[in-house]
């Protein structure tokens, strides 16, 4: 198929030059379709580097940019994104989502390459697919080595300022009351005293020894002196946990392999266990509990025993309540501990939720992966923005960093009641109780600021929904299938047993009549209730593939999770495919 031309509002790292695909013949063009907030498409720009890197005279590589909330088309806030993950290819605002529904995108993130004549020849949803794009863009390079424009980029980066903090995240107060901060964007932590910087743990380049830290949780001091470091880092971007000794200043990986988890084991020793992308980390109980938002897990580290375990999720996006084995979770990012309960913000179905020591998780403020907003008053009716970060108050209520309102807000599990602490704040992401005041990480802001905790607004907004258009489909039975290519030089790996496997659930439970439930065909026939017009089908496919043409092939793992939005209606389409990997039909 031809490749529609690119729609959309503003283009940032072009140096305001709006592109065009007819301007860009001759060259292979790869579309991310992607959102700052999904934890699965920040995976997917480390995924892209390299092959930026390896083919930069031939590809050009150029960012969707198609928001999920209302915070993420603002243009300001995706220049933001875009210093913070330090993306170097041009990026277009899709803010109405037009070029999304032009390529017929279902997910975050979808990855397209259109050839040098302008035709879409392979797309991708979701992440993993770094080394099939290799051999997707390799064989077009050959195809096209007659005809392919080489050199030159459209990419002019944006001006950078300087700041002593860059994007930081969370913060946590030390033994001797000075200040921890993950400093994010510098890929280190940083001690203060005040304004005054004491210590820099890390060079503030990526990886040396940090990548884009996030959570800190102190150890109990009895712990600590067992363990031998004293803090537990988050290393979200480099799927680890490291220690950090503050006496002296050595941090040592604790948790973790360097290798994002895909798939297999999630307990075991900690140091063989591979993470995936751990955004906080709070000590609960007698262990350090980890928010694994790569994908929407809990998992429970011991520091002493140097043993990590699954605690919470099936690995499945969602909000549903229950036993800790069975919930579903949604990028969970940030943490907070009350006696005998601890909380957590869920991002990406704007929710604060609670486990209690029956390992039961409820549900405080929230509706689903696709509401949100800024409203205050009972919690039933309360609505959140993507929130980051929590601090139980000394009075018992819960602050949330709302990072996508800009805002603190506060519950009280007492009355049930939400109210507005403050507003207009740069993407609050942390939240620190100090000496009675409570200190807001302004990510965006790239500081530390003091508020009152106990102001209050009362903020009446819209619900608000993402505009992700639904797929209309009719009620009863309709055939599901999920498409998936190997890419060139790869077949389906069947050596051991079926390659292939399909989870389907549903939102609310009762949409879904007949085709629940795990299988290993990536197609079947599933029936839809009659009565119920609007849901979510939740969808997660895995598929193996080997190198076809050695002895001892590599062999890798696909997998994708989509929560895709229906609408029942009787003329609905009663045929829902889902491009996993593949070239698509004309």
């Amino acid at each position: 198929m031809r490749a529609p031309e690119l729609a959309g509002r503003e283009w940032i790292n072009t140096g305001g030059e709006r592109l065009r695909l007819a301007d860009l013949r001759g060259k292979i063009v790869l579309l991310d379709f992607w959102t700052s907030g999904c934890i699965n498409c920040l995976h997917v720009l480390d995924e892209l580097r390299p092959l930026e890197a390896e083919f930069a005279d031939v590809l050009v590589t150029i960012g969707v940019h198609s928001p999920k909330f209302l915070h993420e088309g603002e243009a300001a806030a995706i220049e933001a994104a875009v210093r913070r993950y330090e993306v170097h290819h041009p990026v277009l605002n899709d803010p109405d989502l037009t070029t999304w529904s032009q390529y017929a995108v279902r997910a975050w993130p979808t990855l397209v390459v259109v050839d040098p004549e302008g035709y879409v020849v392979h797309v991708a949803a979701g992440e993993g697919h770094a080394e099939a794009l290799r051999r997707v863009l390799t064989e077009l390079v050959a195809k096209h080595a007659d005809t392919l424009r080489r050199g030159g980029s459209p990419y002019v980066p944006l001006d950078e300022a300087e700041t002593l903090l860059r994007f930081p995240s969370k913060a946590v107060t030390s033994p001797d009351g000075h200040l921890l901060v993950a400093d994010t964007g510098n890929h280190s932590i940083v001690e203060l005293d005040g304004d005054r910087l004491v210590r820099r743990f890390g060079t503030g380049r990526r990886g040396e020894p940090f990548t884009e830290p996030s959570g800190l949780a102190l150890l109990p001091p009895e712990v600590a002196e067992r363990a031998g470091y004293h803090v537990v880092v988050a290393d979200t971007a480099a799927h680890l946990l490291q220690g950090l000794n503050l006496d002296t200043g050595e941090s040592t990986v604790v948790a973790g392999t360097g290798n994002q988890w895909r798939d297999g084991i999630s307990s075991g020793d900690a140091r063989e266990v591979d993470l995936t992308s751990p955004w906080d980390v709070v000590w609960w109980g007698d262990e350090v509990v980890v928010a694994m938002a790569g994908n929407h897990t809990l998992s429970a580290f011991d520091p002493v025993a140097g043993t990590i375990r699954r605690f919470a999720g099936t690995t499945v996006e969602g909000l549903r309540d229950g036993d800790v084995g069975e919930a579903f979770f949604a990028q969970t990012s940030g943490f907070a501990v009350t006696p005998g309960r601890l909380w957590l913000a869920d991002a990406e179905t704007s929710a604060l939720r609670w486990i209690d020591e029956a390992s039961s998780v409820h549900t405080a403020i929230g509706i689903d992966l696709f509401s949100f907003g800024h409203r205050d008053g009972d919690a039933a009716e309360a609505l959140l923005q993507h929130p980051l970060g929590l601090a139980a108050l000394p009075d018992g209520t819960i602050a949330i960093a709302d990072t996508y309102n800009g805002a603190v807000r506060r519950y009280d599990p007492e009355t049930g009641q939400v109210s507005t602490v403050v507003s207009g704040l740069a993407e609050p992401s942390g939240l620190l109780v100090r000496g009675g005041e409570l200190l807001v990480v302004e990510s965006a802001g790239h500081r530390i600021t003091p508020v009152a905790h106990d102001g209050v607004e009362t903020v009446a907004d819209d619900v608000h929904a993402v505009r992700r258009p639904p797929s209309v489909l009719a009620p009863g039975e309709l055939e599901f299938s999920v498409v998936f290519t190997p890419p060139p030089g790869e077949k389906l790996d069947d050596r051991y047993g079926p390659s292939t496997r399909l989870e389907i659930s549903a939102s609310p439970p009762e949409l879904l009549v007949e085709g629940a439930g795990v299988g290993t065909d990536l197609a079947r026939r599933i029936r839809l209730a009659d009565g119920i017009t609007e849901g979510v089908l939740q969808v997660v496919a895995q598929a193996a593939s080997c190198d076809s043409a050695t002895e001892h092939p590599v062999c890798r793992v696909t997998r994708q999770d989509w929560g895709v939005p229906v609408r029942l209606e009787p003329g609905g389409e009663r045929v829902l495919e889902l491009m996993m990997a593949g070239t698509p039909a004309g």
